[in-house]
C-alpha cells in the first residue's frame, strides 16, 4: 500500500497510452485496411490456385493421403 500512487500514475499512463493507439488506429483507416486484407487474403486461400500450390509445396501429402486412409 505504500506504492499505491505509483502504481495508480503507471495503470493511468498505460491506459492513456493504449486509448491514444486506439483513436490513431481509427482515425486513420487502419481497421478497413486489415479487415480488407484479411478478406482479400481467404478469398485468395480457397481458390484452386491456391490449393494446387499448397499441395505442390508439400512433399509429404501423399503420405498424409495414405495414414488417413
Amino acid at each position: 500500500m505504500r506504492f499505491m500512487g505509483w502504481y495508480l500514475k503507471i495503470v493511468a499512463g498505460g491506459a492513456a497510452i493504449g486509448a491514444a493507439m486506439e483513436l490513431f488506429m481509427i482515425h486513420t483507416g487502419f481497421y478497413e485496411k486489415v479487415t480488407m486484407l484479411e478478406s482479400e487474403k481467404r478469398a485468395w486461400e480457397s481458390s484452386p490456385e491456391a490449393q494446387a500450390m499448397r499441395e505442390a509445396l508439400n512433399p509429404w501429402h501423399k503420405n498424409e493421403e495414405h495414414e488417413r486412409r
